[in-house]
């Protein structure tokens, strides 16, 4: 059965796909299969408090949703303002859904980050998440990377590689590629982001359209309880956090490799497909039981 599948498998590989209109897709960098496999899980019940924003730990002009998943920034003028989620990690890998339209972000809109310390409502317009040493930001306007109140330059693009073991999980593309410099101008990012954090690795990295752009922050403080959070200057803008998943340190599953393995080569266009493989209807609901 396995030489079947392998066989069947193969013989669509080469069918040609829809080329995307993104922009993304050509800055992608590898994953590890370890954010391969959680990308490609199912996400938690959307109900789960690390979806929540703190009530607690938010500028006074950042009014919280009755389900606490939605912040809205109050019409204020010179301030800048901060929010972040009520839970946050020591360890393993996380990831984050943020939506958050383009049209309400203004100048100075940053996700990322925190400790438990980082300021959150400050005067004037400032970067609040990555304006000091214990947050990392990323400013969506003009793609920079932000911490310690120092601009660390554009992402995608030029960025420091990483050098430990541990951050091997990204991988990031040699800021000397074609592909890097295309990405140094400001690029129009989309409402929905994806936040990546690898408290065991210390990095933290972005999912745009469904590609990975690789590393945009690492060498993350170990064992320190880090937080999503975002800043904003703009009145009427809402932004939205939700938990999608995570992994401990431990390797994946051969179940969950194989199931990948098999996704991919289906592609996104043949996923409700599976029922035509030649395989057992209980592995072909398994194909689909991350959906």
């Amino acid at each position: 059965m396995g030489l079947s599948l392998s066989a069947w498998l193969y013989s669509r590989a080469a069918e040609s796909h829809p080329s995307s209109s993104s922009v993304f897709p050509p800055l992608a960098v590898p994953t590890s299969s370890r954010l391969a496999v959680t990308l490609n899980s199912s996400p938690v019940s959307p109900g789960d408090s690390r979806s929540h924003w703190s009530s607690v730990h938010r500028s006074p002009h950042f009014l919280l949703s009755a389900c606490n998943q939605k912040v809205t920034r109050s019409p204020v003028e010179l301030s800048s303002d901060g929010v972040r989620a009520e839970m946050g990690v020591k360890g393993g890998l996380h990831v984050w859904e943020v939506l958050w339209n383009p049209d309400h972000r203004g100048s100075h809109a940053v996700m990322g980050i925190s400790g438990q310390d980082c300021p959150l409502q400050a005067s004037g317009y400032n970067v609040l998440v990555g304006g000091d040493a214990q947050s990392w930001g990323w400013e969506l306007k003009t793609n920079q990377l932000w911490h310690g109140g120092q601009s660390l330059g554009h992402y995608p693009g030029k960025r420091r590689s990483c050098h430990s073991e541990a951050a091997q999980d990204f991988r990031p593309r040699d800021s000397t590629s074609p592909e890097t410099k295309v990405a140094e101008t400001s690029l129009p990012i989309p409402e929905r982001v994806l936040l990546v954090l690898d408290a065991d690795a210390g990095t933290l990295g972005f999912v745009v359209d469904g590609s990975f752009l690789g590393v945009a922050f690492e060498d993350l403080p170990h064992g320190v309880e880090l937080f999503p959070a975002v800043s904003s200057v703009r009145g009427g803008a809402r932004i939205q956090l939700r938990y999608l998943n995570g992994a401990t340190r431990d390797p994946p599953a051969l179940m969950a490799l194989c199931r990948l393995s098999i996704r991919q080569f289906l592609g996104h266009q043949r996923q409700n497909q599976t029922d035509k493989l030649p395989l057992p209807p209980f592995l072909q609901h398994y194909l689909q039981s991350s959906y």
